[in-house]
């Protein structure tokens, strides 16, 4: 499955990059300045698509996860997961007592608002709990962490990862790929689908081959502002060949 990156935290875009066919969204609350409100409206504008959305909360914490779960997530990406402990713990946030801490509404928008009859005893049937590993202690932990029960998948985090192991900045470094490329064959040992998030095409395929369930190959942001940078440039580097000599870019005589 193919995927993209929501960090622009409003459903206008959402919706534009729904329509694209892409078989997930990533709506981000981690490192963006998106919350609970917002991924409601998102989630509204992504419903009539033919995608699904994934949620990433800015931290695992249970208030924060049923909140999202509330307004009608149902795929959710915990970031920052270091143990199996913390992730017995994700897992116990979206399931009701008594095996797990999710506090119970019956009037939520995850109900139908009170529609689905049966929702607290069969809604941790259908949610998907996504566990994100991202420094060398979770690697080094990632066979425990798999095999949490409630855990579907396990997802690499290249960019916090490449920090973790001396390359802030750069998750293209040689032992950043070498750490993503070990990790995504222990979570498939571990008999648990494997995902990761890249913008570097090369390694996006690479990753596919090797097996990962659920790869995201870009973020909106980026998209958004690369794009404008390369038509932006390729203007002015025309605008300049056709500028008489000597005038200043920006000047009200190239316009």
């Amino acid at each position: 499955m193919i995927g993209m990156w929501c960090s622009l935290a409003d459903p206008y875009p959402a919706e534009i990059v729904a329509g694209a066919g892409f078989d997930w969204l990533l709506l981000d609350t981690e490192h963006s300045h998106a919350d609970v409100a917002t991924v409601l409206s998102q989630l509204q504008a992504v419903a009539p698509y033919p995608c699904s959305p994934v949620v990433r909360p800015p931290v695992n914490d249970p208030v924060v996860v049923k909140r999202l779960l509330d307004v009608g997530a149902q795929s959710l990406l915990i970031p920052q997961v270091e143990s199996a402990e913390e992730a017995r713990a994700a897992v116990a946030a979206t399931r009701y007592a008594p095996t797990g801490v999710r506090g119970v509404a019956a009037l939520t928008r995850a109900t139908r608002f009170g529609r689905v009859k049966d929702y607290a005893e069969l809604a941790h049937t259908e949610l998907c709990v996504l566990i994100q590993v991202e420094s060398r202690h979770a690697l080094e932990q990632i066979g425990q962490i798999a095999s949490v029960d409630g855990v579907d998948g396990i997802f690499i985090g290249p960019s916090d990862l490449a920090a973790s192991l001396g390359h802030p900045g750069d998750p293209n470094a040689p032992g950043v790929i070498e750490a993503v490329e070990k990790a995504i064959g222990r979570v498939l040992a571990a008999g648990k689908p494997a995902g990761v998030l890249t913008t570097n095409p090369t390694f996006a395929r690479r990753c596919i081959d090797l097996g990962t369930t659920f790869t995201a190959v870009g973020v909106d942001v980026g998209l958004l502002a690369r794009g404008a940078d390369a038509l932006a440039q390729a203007f002015w580097q025309h605008a300049a060949a056709a500028a008489p000599p000597g005038t200043a870019r920006g000047s009200s005589e190239t316009l």
